[in-house]
Parts: C-alpha cells; structure tokens; sequence
C-alpha cells in the first residue's frame, strides 16, 4: 500500500493547528514502526448494553493490520461477535497509535499457524496451533478504518507546537503531536 494523504484533524483548543496550517506531519511509517514494535496493544469493545471495555491483549502488526487471539467465552470475544467495530491502541503513551477498525474472525488454518509461530517469536513463548483452536480461541484480524498517532518527543526537525494530520484508509498518518487516519 502507497502512503496515503496525511492531514490535519479539526481539534479546537487543544493546541493543535489548523488543517490547512503548520508541517511536519509524520509518515506512515512512523505509526507501523510502533504497531510493529508495540509489545502489547489495548483493545477496546462495547458491552451489549453500550459500557466500554478495554483490555490489553498480545498480537502482532501484519498484513496492514493487528491481529491478537482471545479465548471465545472472554468478554472482548463476546462484545466482538456482537458489534466488530473496535479501537486497537499500541503500549506507549508518549507515542501511541490508535488504530479504529472493524475485527474479523480469521478461521483459515494457513493464517492462525502464521500468527503462532509470529507470537511465539515475539513473546519468546510456546504456543502451538492447539492453543488457537478456533472452537476455543477466537483469532481476530483488525483493518483500520482510521487511525491517529502522536507522540510527545522532541524531533531534530523542528515543528510547530500542536501540529497533527489525519490519515483516510489509504492514507498515511501525521505528526507531532497528534495524526489521525480517518475512514
């Protein structure tokens, strides 16, 4: 996928500049650099009644998307099945990716022996396809639909203070602070 069109989200009074102002804004690549690097990610679902739930989760950036597997009696498996639409967040709260998506129940062997062995090589454990049984473990893939991304380091390019972008699906996300990918 080529980079998308990065721009700026409309966020009043929080310090961030206009869309039509500032530079800067960060590559897409910056965001898959930390959903990769991400050790754990946080999921967030709905509660049949509209609560929110978050939980975090192990998983993986691949494929343009994250994948994690949960036990299909869990109440993030259970809010999915009813309402896939979800927000999937990396670890780090000085450079965060949130990544909104709708999740997707991945049944193909091919694909949850690849997520095993993915996990096993990251997490340095020993999960066997056994473990993803998809009668007892439900693996899950999330497209973004939008993302935002920002991060509070300073660069060696200097940037206006507040600058951000948005990215659409095919888009790339922004900068310092904050970039959004929206779909």
């Amino acid at each position: 996928m080529s980079d998308p069109h990065a721009t700026r989200p409309y966020m009043p009074g929080n310090g961030i500049v206009g869309p039509a102002e500032g530079r800067g804004l960060l590559p897409w690549s910056w965001a898959e650099e930390r959903l990769t690097a991400s050790h754990h990610y946080w999921v967030a679902t709905v509660w049949p009644d509209g609560r929110p739930h978050v939980m975090p989760v192990e998983g993986i950036w691949r494929d343009e998307s994250v994948w994690f597997a949960t036990s299909v009696k869990s109440r993030k498996a259970r809010n999915l099945r009813a309402d896939p639409r979800t927000v999937v967040t990396t670890d780090n709260p000085i450079e965060p990716v949130v990544v909104e998506g709708v999740a997707e129940v991945v049944r193909e062997p091919r694909a949850i022996m690849e997520l095993v062995a993915r996990l096993n090589h990251k997490y340095s454990a020993e999960f066997t396809v056994a473990f993803l049984d998809p009668d007892v473990n439900a693996t899950f893939r999330v497209r973004p639909t939008g993302s935002s991304a920002s991060t509070t380091r300073s660069s060696p390019t200097p940037r206006p203070a507040g600058s951000s972008a948005t990215r659409t699906p095919t888009a790339a996300a922004g900068s310092s602070p904050t970039a959004t990918r929206s779909g």
